[in-house]
């Protein structure tokens, strides 16, 4: 049968192969006829359309367009009301009182600047920890089971009040994933990071420093410090209203066990101040006594950084502290990196809500600070907010859209934003430098290179080409004081920094910039010369080749390392740029045996208590030599055993005088032997502001003293407590 009917098959198919043949034929024959057959017809039909006249055309264009409105507007209500309908439902079930407003610019829509990172975030509604409402309430105030921020985390927190918070750019550049306040600081720069003073608005310290004034104010310390007779102990006593978030005291065991915990495990307190602090003992619940380390003289090492202790450790509570230690065994990792979701604070906010997009902090009614021994009422604002944007671009932009109320990033020609976009937008100064300077970007000399190391005359050669009025005008857009306004030294801009020193006993050293000739007579009278007429100079034989070299992506940096180049070309010192990543320039600019970079750039510290001798140690100290993975200072490894003496007498001189002639003799020695030059000057916080919804920020000439620091940091947190909203 199998065999039958492949028989068939075959026949079948045999059959009609010629039937086949013959259709394609036909096909191929009716193919040009098939195809026009459709456009015959379709043009038939086209013929008989009568087309609208013009009238008809716009009159059933408006129709559709009206009809699409009307449609949007009954959507758009209907989602409006369910919306206003869920909220209602869950504001029912939520034990506290989120209130939700429209606004027309929600900073959720942005997305800033630096190197965000990618971390690992805590929950959105983090709360204490159970413990804390059960600790018993200090004197008339509310216990920590009472304190909104708890209750209203639960709420929407995406769309906050305008009128209640104050938005902030260029501080927050990635995810908050830690709370932990004696812990590595892992990017929580609303509540942890510091500028020109600690941020004080959820963690404490002792003492706020006042760059305007040069003051230490105090905050969780009550009154002035005092030293006795020999600056080996500093004596601090504490507020009797300040007291923690779950309603218990701040006490000098709190201070002690701070400090312990810091050198225990080597945190940022522990390694910054174990040099000059020996220990600090609580003589009662609300003073305490600082014993500083001393020499083989018997002699403080340093009073100085002692004093930087107050304004810069941010006080945790002891009781917290052990709740971590047990937690983490014991184990200093760990505890460096507990993300501290029950931390406990003592400042006017708290953590409220943050993810990739958005910190916020919420203020603690229940806020010690409202005493009258301190600030006698809450900051303004309820909410501090900060949308992490992409880059400063997004910033500026929300910025003049009024999403932005605080912008902390640099932006060039910023008098534009209101001399001809006409946006209420302003700068502390409403000229030039429009902020207050307080770091000097600087250029370091290489020594471990001979050519540099023995060649003063190179040194301060290129340093007399360079033309710093360029730089200021380009890189900086004229934020900074210029070099024949506020002369060279070792000392930034402020008024307090320029009287230590006697600016006419070092007149004479002084440079203006662009001095070509004046450069190139230096070097012929040095015998620096070009000898063989190639437009280079050599020495000892061969031609002086160095580069400058700043991070990839530092555009003011890289703008000004391009003029240090220049100069060079100009007096016939070859000078090549280079700008490697960050992650490799950090690498080896920290090596104190370094021999890639000749000229590099780096910041020395701004502004604290122990400034300007900090920064004076910076550029020419020898506590920096020879140290591996050098961050703390003198980059360039100069060395200068005259000067060393002089670093070392400030930190015990108290004569006004005297120390006025420590500080002369410095800058002189400095503007000779030049082992860098400051290129700039620059703010260590980029200040301005939109007023179109809040108003009565700080300004230069208002009287207050209070300075630009963003609001948060140091004695800047003083303008939270001034704001008021515009109308």
């Amino acid at each position: 049968m199998a065999d039958e009917k492949t028989t068939v098959k075959e026949k079948t198919q045999g059959a009609e192969q010629p039937k086949k043949e013959g259709k394609f034929i036909t096909f191929c024959k009716n193919l040009p006829r098939n195809i026009a057959t459709p456009f015959k017809n379709m043009w038939h039909e086209l013929k008989q359309v009568t087309w609208p006249t013009k009238k008809d055309l716009i009159n059933y264009t408006c129709i559709v367009l009206v009809f699409m409105v009307f449609m949007g507007v009954v959507i758009g209500l209907l989602d409006m009301g369910a919306s206003k309908l869920v909220t209602a439902i869950s504001s029912l079930k939520d034990t506290g009182d989120v209130e939700v407003h429209d606004h027309d610019h929600d900073a959720n829509d942005a997305g800033d600047d630096n190197l965000p990172d990618g971390v690992t975030e805590p929950d959105a509604n983090d709360t204490v920890t159970d413990t804390a409402s059960e600790q018993p309430a200090a004197t008339e105030a509310p216990t920590q089971a009472e304190a909104p921020a708890e209750t209203e985390a639960a709420g929407n927190t995406t769309d906050l009040p305008r009128d209640e918070t104050l938005y902030f750019a260029g501080q927050q550049w990635g995810t908050v994933n830690s709370w932990n306040v004696i812990g590595t600081n892992q990017n929580n720069a609303m509540a942890l990071a510091a500028g020109a003073g600690y941020r004080t608005t959820m963690f404490e310290t002792l003492y706020m420093w006042n760059v305007m004034t040069g003051e230490l104010i105090g905050l969780l310390a009550d009154g002035d410090y005092t030293w006795n007779d020999n600056m080996t102990e500093l004596s601090v006593n504490l507020k009797e209203a300040a007291h923690w978030s779950d309603g218990t005291p701040v006490t000098a065991a709190d201070v002690v066990r701070t400090w312990e915990i810091g050198v225990e495990i080597g945190n940022g307190t522990g390694s910054s101040y174990g040099a000059f602090i020996d220990s600090i003992e609580a003589t009662g619940d609300k003073s305490l006594v600082i014993h500083c380390k001393l020499d083989a003289s018997g002699a403080p090492v340093n009073p100085l950084k002692v004093l930087d202790f107050l304004e810069l450790a941010p006080i945790a509570q002891a009781a917290w502290i052990d709740k971590v230690v047990e937690r983490c065994n014991g184990d200093a990792t760990a505890i460096l990196n507990d993300p501290g979701d029950d931390v406990v604070w003592s400042g006017p906010y708290t953590k409220y809500y943050s993810d990739d997009q958005k910190v916020v902090l919420i203020r603690d009614d229940n806020y010690w600070g409202q005493d009258a021994s301190m600030w006698g009422k809450l900051p303004v604002p309820k909410y501090l907010a900060h949308v992490i944007y992409a880059d400063n671009a997004a910033g500026e932009v929300a910025l003049k859209a009024g999403e932005v109320d605080v912008c902390q990033q640099f932006i060039g020609n910023i008098q534009n934003l209101w001399l001809e976009d006409g946006l209420p937008i302003s700068t502390f100064y409403d000229e030039a430098p429009y902020g207050v300077c307080l770091t000097m970007p600087t250029a370091w000399y290489n020594m471990n290179l001979p050519v540099i190391a023995e060649n003063t005359a190179l040194r301060k050669a290129i340093a007399m080409a360079v033309d710093y009025d360029t730089i200021i005008a380009n890189a900086m857009t004229n934020q900074s004081p210029s070099f024949s306004d506020v002369p060279r030294s070792l000392m930034n801009p402020t008024d307090g920094e320029q009287a230590l020193y006697d600016h006419d006993a070092v007149a004479d050293l002084q440079w203006a910039g662009n001095d070509i000739e004046g450069a190139k007579a230096l070097l012929d009278e040095a015998g620096i010369v070009d000898s063989d007429g190639d437009g280079w100079r050599e020495w000892n034989g061969e031609k002086i080749s160095l580069n400058a070299v700043c991070p990839n992506g530092w555009t003011d940096w890289q703008a000004s390392m391009e003029v240090v180049a220049a100069a060079g070309k100009n007096i016939g010192v070859e000078i090549t740029t280079l700008y490697p990543e960050y992650s490799i320039y950090q690498t080896v600019f920290v090596d104190p045996d370094q021999t890639e970079y000749a000229i590099f750039m780096w910041s020395p510290d701004a502004s604290t208590p122990s400034n300007p001798w900090g920064r004076v140690n910076q550029f020419m100290g020898k506590d920096y030599v020879g140290i591996a993975n050098n961050w703390s200072g003198n980059w360039g490894q100069y060395v200068n055993d005259e000067a060393e003496a002089l670093i070392k007498k400030i930190p015990t001189t108290t004569d006004t005088a005297e120390l006025k002639d420590l500080y002369t003799k410095l800058t002189e020695i400095y503007l000779t032997e030049v082992p860098s030059f400051s290129l700039m000057y620059r703010p260590s916080v980029f200040h301005c502001v939109n007023e179109s919804v809040w108003t009565n920020f700080p300004a230069g000439d208002d009287g207050r003293n209070i300075p630009p620091a963003d609001c948060t940091d140091g004695y800047g947190i003083a303008a939270l407590y001034e704001l008021e909203l515009v109308g």
